[in-house]
C-alpha cells in the first residue's frame, strides 16, 4: 500500500469536543466529492471503560480483523469498539498499539514463505511499518463521523476513488503547499493509512491491501485517505476554491484527439 503524508503550516492542534460542525463537513464532502462510502472516525482510548461509554457502541461477539471493524462503520454505519481480545492476531493489534511490537512480532516469521521469500524480508517488512506505540491504549472505536459519537476522533478515514483522492490532495495543497511523500509496505497496508495517521498526526493516502479487500470489503477502485480531523476544514476550503475554478469532481473527459488549447487555457 502506498502512503502519503503532508505537514502544512498553520494547522491548529487537536481541538476539543464540539469544535467541528459534522453535518456541515459531511454535506461538503458529499457535495464536492460525491462519496460512495461513509466517512468514519477512529479513536483510541486509554481504558476499556472510556470506549464502552461511547453512545450506542457495539461490542463484537466474534473474532475479527481491524479491517472488518473499520468496514462495519464505513459500510454498515455502525459504531464499534474493540480491545485486543476482539482481534484475530498480533498484526492487527500492533498497528494500533494494542499489541506489543516485540522481537517476536518484528521477526515476521508468520509471513515468511507466504508474503515474503524468507525471514529476512519478513523482518524488514515488520520494522518498516508505521505503528502506534504500545502501552498507552487499551481500546479503539470507529463510527461514522456524521454520528458525532467520537467527538473528535483521532483520525478520519475516507474511502475514495483515485480521482476523488487526488482532488482531496489538491485541496490540502491549495494553501501552505507541501510535497507529499509516498511509501509502501505492501501487505498490512493499514500501517500506511490509520497506522501512519495515528502515529504521526499527518494525513496519509494508501492503496488498501489484499486483506483489506478480502476481509474489509474495500472495492477494487478504492483508495483510503486517513487524516486527523483538524485537516478537514483546510481540505474542504481548498476543494471549494478549486471547484470555483472549474476543477471539480467528477473530472470530465476532454477527449484524447481534441485540440487541447481551449481546455488547457482555462486550467493552466
Amino acid at each position: 500500500m502506498v502512503d502519503v503524508h503532508l505537514s502544512p503550516p498553520n494547522v491548529p492542534d487537536q481541538p476539543v469536543a464540539g469544535a467541528y460542525d459534522w453535518p456541515d463537513i459531511i454535506e461538503r464532502l458529499n457535495r464536492l466529492l460525491r462519496l460512495r462510502t461513509t466517512p468514519i472516525g477512529m479513536k483510541m482510548f486509554e481504558t476499556v471503560g472510556e470506549m464502552e461509554a461511547v453512545p450506542r457502541v457495539r461490542r463484537p461477539t466474534a473474532i475479527h480483523t481491524t479491517d472488518q471493524i473499520v468496514a462495519q462503520a464505513a459500510r454498515l454505519g455502525w459504531t464499534v469498539g474493540i480491545t485486543m481480545d476482539d482481534l484475530v492476531g498480533a498484526q492487527c493489534g500492533a498497528v494500533i498499539g494494542l499489541h506489543r511490537q516485540d522481537e517476536e512480532w518484528k521477526s515476521g516469521k508468520r509471513m515468511a514463505g507466504v508474503w515474503f521469500e524468507d525471514i529476512e524480508d519478513s523482518h524488514k517488512h515488520q520494522v518498516a511499518m508505521d505503528t502506534v506505540p504500545y502501552g498507552k491504549y487499551a481500546a479503539m472505536a470507529v463510527s461514522p463521523i456524521s454520528s458525532g459519537r467520537l467527538d473528535p476522533p483521532d483520525v478520519v478515514l475516507i474511502y475514495a476513488t483515485p480521482a476523488q483522492t487526488i482532488l482531496m490532495i489538491n485541496g490540502l495543497q491549495w494553501t501552505g503547499f507541501s510535497k507529499f511523500d509516498f511509501g509502501c509496505v505492501g501487505e498490512s497496508s493499514c500501517a500506511d493509512s490509520w497506522g501512519k495517521a495515528l502515529s504521526t498526526g499527518e494525513p496519509s493516502v494508501s492503496i488498501p491491501c489484499y486483506a483489506e479487500r478480502r476481509y474489509g470489503g474495500v472495492l477494487e477502485d478504492e483508495l483510503l485517505m486517513a487524516l486527523p480531523p483538524k485537516f478537514l476544514p483546510k481540505m474542504l476550503d481548498g476543494l471549494d476554491s478549486l471547484s470555483r475554478n472549474g476543477l471539480r469532481y467528477p473530472i470530465p473527459q476532454y477527449g484524447i484527439q481534441q485540440d487541447v488549447r481551449a481546455g488547457m487555457s482555462a486550467s493552466y
